[in-house]
Order: C-alpha cells, then structure tokens, then sequence
C-alpha cells in the first residue's frame, strides 16, 4: 500500500478545549466531524498522552474551535507543541467563554462548537468521542484551514540539512537523525508514528 494517499482524505484544524475545575487546556486535533443531524452530533479522536483527552474523560464535554485561514504558525506551535500537563496555554490567549463555561477562541477562529459526550470508542493509541452538539457559534467569514493550507501556507518550511541523514515528520517537522527510522517510532512532539515521517 501507499501510505501517502492517506494524504488525500480532507481534514481540518481545530483547538479543542476542556475545563476540569479552574483548569483550562486545548490541543490540535485534525479530525471533527459532523455525524448526524437529528440528533445533531459530531466526532472527534484525541490522542490519549494529550491532557485535553483526560480532562474530556473526566468531565465528558469539549469545545472546538475552528482554525480559519489567518491562523498563524504561533498558534499551533502553542496548542499542538506543548502540554498543558507543564503550562497555562491560556495565560496569555485571547479567548471566551461558551455557555458550558469552557473557552474558545475569539481569533483566527471562524467558529466554534460545544459537545457533550454520549459515547466513546477506544481506537488504538486515541479515543473516539461522540458527542451532542450543545452549542456554537460563527465568528467570521475567513475559509477554515485544512491540513492541505496549514503545510502550503503558514507552517514554516524546513531547510534541507546537508549531508545529515534522518527521517523528517511531516506532521510538525521534527527531525530524527539516523540512518534508519525504527518501525514503531513515535514523535516526540506531535505523537505521530513511522509513517508520517519522510528521509531528509
């Protein structure tokens, strides 16, 4: 198989968000999804090792909100790079609150979106969250950013190292050095396995 038509399929970007008492915290997710209408439910899927996936277990509802195409790369480097098992992602973000008391983004978001679990499914290294829609709201007109935008037009272009060999990610560009890139090698940074990285 050719593990680059995975590149085809369509995703957006999201911070996903989740209060456990007076704790705050998001992460980048690239997969939520509208699943039904009546009764209008979403789906997503959040690695297991992110703090926001713990917090969703514990309370059983999220916010997302949706990345539009002025996002810039701070933004995910600040959601998607670090955890918030170690900062306050929140210290110093412009945000609001939903009516479910959770925060969302008031910039680079087009809108956001409230859930409440209803069921969850345990997939291999995440967790499939299906949840009613509580709430939302639209926040402007800028096009949402896919997956497809993010590479092309806000994340940074890695320089080519010379005459250094290693394995790329093409998820965040985390640069494993070697010669080889064991199998079951997971990144560092963004979670992502063997598959997702490309030879220097």
């Amino acid at each position: 198989m050719n593990n680059k038509v995975m590149n085809r399929l369509s995703y957006g970007l999201f911070v996903l968000t989740a209060k456990d008492g007076d704790k705050d915290n998001g992460c980048i997710i690239n997969t939520a999804m509208q699943v039904t209408t009546s009764p209008n439910q979403i789906v997503i899927t959040v690695n297991r090792d992110n703090y926001t996936h713990d917090m969703i277990v514990k309370t059983g509802e999220f916010n997302i909100s949706i990345l539009d195409e002025s996002a810039k790369f701070g933004t995910f480097q600040h959601f998607g790079f670090q955890s918030g098992r170690d900062v306050d992602k929140f210290a110093e973000i412009t945000f609001a609150r939903a009516e479910n008391g959770i925060a969302y983004l008031t910039k680079e978001c087009g809108g956001y979106i409230s859930g409440k679990v209803v069921r969850t499914v345990e997939l291999s290294t995440h967790t499939m969250f299906i949840a009613e829609v509580t709430g939302g709201e639209l926040l402007s007109d800028d096009p949402s950013v896919t997956y497809a935008y993010y590479h092309a037009n806000i994340k940074p272009q890695a320089a080519p190292k010379e005459e250094k060999k290693g394995f790329i990610c093409t998820i965040c560009g985390y640069i494993y050095e070697g010669d080889t890139l064991p199998a079951d090698y997971v990144c560092p940074i963004c979670k992502h396995g063997a598959e997702d990285f490309k030879p220097l």
